[in-house]
């Protein structure tokens, strides 16, 4: 179905993407902030839910698309590439900012919508996840299953990350060298999709 490499380059796209701070893991590392690891395990499955909608919506509308256009998953590649090379300027400019503890937790339902409407559901679909996995069931399921086993751990990653912000025990976390770092791995993979799709 998949060969080694092309799991390889499955999983490295995904871990790279997930990692990169955005709507969905700024509310996850606020609700570790404010609730805990323990109280915000929920919230992995309410992700992992708005991403298998997403992508899986995303994916057959694409896979039904590339019929009629068939350069349109070049054209996405190289888009993609080029919002990831924006994700990386614009995080090498601004740190990450963590809503204050005062505020509200986030529910599942304001995870979920979130995660739905993430822009990297589309990033998966069209360009980090083979063409296969959306016309064949097997290789959907495969590659979902790969999805979901490392999202919980890179969720749950974010989720202690926030709860050791508010504990003070990463106190001498520079918050701007961390994400000028995640900006430099993220203009990697942009300089990699963009490759990709003219080769």
């Amino acid at each position: 179905m998949f060969s080694t490499s092309a799991i390889a380059l499955l999983a490295v796209g995904i871990v790279v993407v997930l990692i990169t701070p955005g709507p969905t893991n700024t509310l996850l590392a606020a609700a570790g902030l404010r609730q805990g690891v323990r109280r915000s395990l929920p919230l992995i499955a309410a992700e992992l839910a708005g991403y298998l909608v997403s992508i899986s919506v995303w994916g057959r509308f694409l896979a039904q698309a590339a019929h009629a256009l068939p350069w349109l998953p070049s054209l996405l590649r190289v888009a993609s590439g080029v919002y990831i090379a924006y994700l990386a300027v614009d995080m090498w400019r601004a740190a990450v900012a963590l809503p204050v503890s005062a505020q509200r937790a986030s529910g599942l339902r304001t995870l979920f919508v979130a995660t739905l409407l993430n822009p990297k559901g589309l990033l998966f679909a069209g360009t980090i996840f083979p063409a296969i996995a959306f016309t064949q069931a097997s290789a959907y399921a495969f590659a979902m299953l790969m999805f979901a086993c490392l999202l919980a751990p890179l969720a749950l990653a974010w989720i202690a990350f926030g709860a050791a912000l508010g504990s003070g025990k990463l106190a001498w976390l520079n918050p701007v060298k961390l994400q000028r770092a995640a900006s430099i791995v993220l203009g990697v993979f942009s300089l990699s999709l963009a490759w990709a799709a003219f080769h």
